[in-house]
């Protein structure tokens, strides 16, 4: 029986064992793995062997490797994996965030529970109930669906489950170059990402890059008195605003000389799904008490949140900014500014061009320094991509309502070193919502989320196979 012969059976199987889904998910959600606080190590351990103990169970080899911080888990096939068939790697992250402040949660945080909203929603409240345990267990569920109905996984999976995401991934890196030979697959999975909407799947086919700068204008060798010196020298407050008041013209585009070399235009299909999801200001930015976009005048605002590049001016310090007044003219003054690239945009060139840009508009006695914090590449997946094409339709089956690919604004490091390291390309399919509360009090993931996604991979998976 093919994995697509099969698939009745097995959504059937996922829909029969919901209960027991969501009891072995309680059991992950309980274990404290609060990665970035040092008292939490043996729980971050309890938890990587917890799900090395389930992957175990779905016939694979696991084991928990050391690192240099948290253990990663790695589980493979345990014959070795079949030549004829694909060989998927899927990542997750089994630690969570800090669960402060305590007191606005309603119950504790890792005390798993389910809660009725009403209206027939029904959610899943406890750290890490969305990002990433209930996410990832998705996954986990729909192999163990396929490997009770069949026998067997649809296709060759190697799972690798991290325990330091919330944190940084410090340890991932140097684990995943050390051991690029065994992870270079035929592609990568991720499930860390979200919906359009709870009735809109979606499928996420880039992340913007990163490059990110402190800028530190000096003048005068000391703080001045502003009545004794005070328009004679020159202010670095003054100067350094000006410059970064000078990054973006009139309508809303970056003035830096050759920053949009790299910048693709979307394809025509993919640029008229996004405008039929009808993003309005109103909707995305008066949540937060806003109403005008702000960036490029000439691009839809989804566009400006996903697919084209940004600079932002992420703080700036200088002079006296205590209680009451304080007359100088500071000797110095900082900026952090940071730019989320797309496409083929180069990150050093970026980076050189904008200092460039300081460069040619700093007076004679003023000199700027430079430090950087990042730079990182976008990654876009071909929109094209069989894989793509196969997960698309798959989450329509499930959803009812076709798939949009969208850009995610952020960046996920990992999926870039897959492509960079590995060469892989990552889908990236998930089931958040914008509710979810993620890294808040009162984390919950809704329980369509955690059902409709395991039958989705499921169907993905079979899809993959074929």
């Amino acid at each position: 029986m093919t994995p697509t012969e099969a698939l009745p059976k097995v959504l059937d199987r996922i829909d029969a064992d919901l209960d027991q889904s969501l009891a072995r998910l309680f059991d992950f959600l309980r274990l404290q793995s609060i990665s970035t606080d040092p008292a939490y190590a043996d729980q971050c351990k309890a938890a990587a062997q917890f799900i090395a103990d389930d992957l175990a169970s779905l016939g694979l080899e696991a084991k928990v490797r050391p690192t240099r911080g948290h253990p990663v888990v790695v589980a493979k096939p345990k014959n070795g994996a079949a030549k004829d068939a694909p060989h998927v790697l899927f990542y997750g992250h089994y630690d969570v965030q800090p669960v402060d402040p305590l007191d606005l949660w309603q119950t504790p945080p890792f005390e798993p529970r389910i809660e009725d909203l009403g209206g027939g929603r029904r959610i899943i409240v406890a750290r890490g109930a969305c990002d990433d345990k209930g996410q990832l267990m998705t996954f986990v569920e729909a192999c163990r669906a396929f490997k009770a109905v069949t026998g067997a996984l649809p296709l060759n999976v190697t799972v690798m489950i991290e325990g330091e995401e919330e944190c940084g991934s410090k340890s991932l890196y140097p684990f995943v170059a050390e051991h690029a030979d065994e992870f270079k697959l035929d592609m990568a999975l991720v499930c860390d990402t979200g919906m359009w909407n709870a009735t809109t799947p979606s499928v996420t086919t880039s992340l913007r890059g990163l490059v990110y700068e402190d800028v530190t204008v000096t003048a005068a060798d000391r703080d001045l008195h502003s009545g004794l010196f005070g328009g004679a020298a020159q202010n670095p407050i003054r100067v350094l605003t000006r410059i970064l008041a000078a990054l973006h013209d009139d309508n809303g585009r970056i003035a830096i000389p050759g920053f949009y070399d790299g910048v693709p235009e979307l394809p025509a299909d993919i640029k008229a799904d996004l405008k039929a999801l009808n993003l309005t200001a109103d909707e995305f930015l008066g949540q937060v008490g806003l109403k005008i976009p702000a960036g490029e005048k000439d691009r839809m605002l989804i566009e400006q949140i996903s697919t084209r590049p940004t600079c932002d001016v992420n703080g700036i310090v200088g002079g006296y900014t205590g209680e009451g007044a304080k007359t100088v003219i500071a000797s110095q003054a900082k900026a952090k500014v940071s730019f989320r690239l797309v496409g083929d945009q180069d990150p050093e060139k970026v980076r050189d061009a904008f200092r460039q840009f300081v460069r040619e508009r700093i007076p004679a006695d003023c000199k700027v320094e430079f430090e950087n914090h990042g730079c990182a590449p976008a990654l876009q997946l071909p929109f094209d991509s069989p894989a793509i094409v196969k997960t698309r339709k798959a989450l329509q089956e499930e959803w009812g309502k076709k798939a949009v690919t969208v850009g995610a604004g952020g960046s996920i490091p990992i999926v870039g070193d897959f492509k960079r390291v590995l060469g892989m390309d990552t889908i990236m399919v998930g089931f958040a919502l914008d509710d979810d509360r993620v890294h808040s009090p009162n984390e919950k993931y809704d329980l369509a989320s955690f059902h409709k996604g395991t039958r989705s991979w499921a169907r993905i998976l079979a899809a993959l196979a074929s």
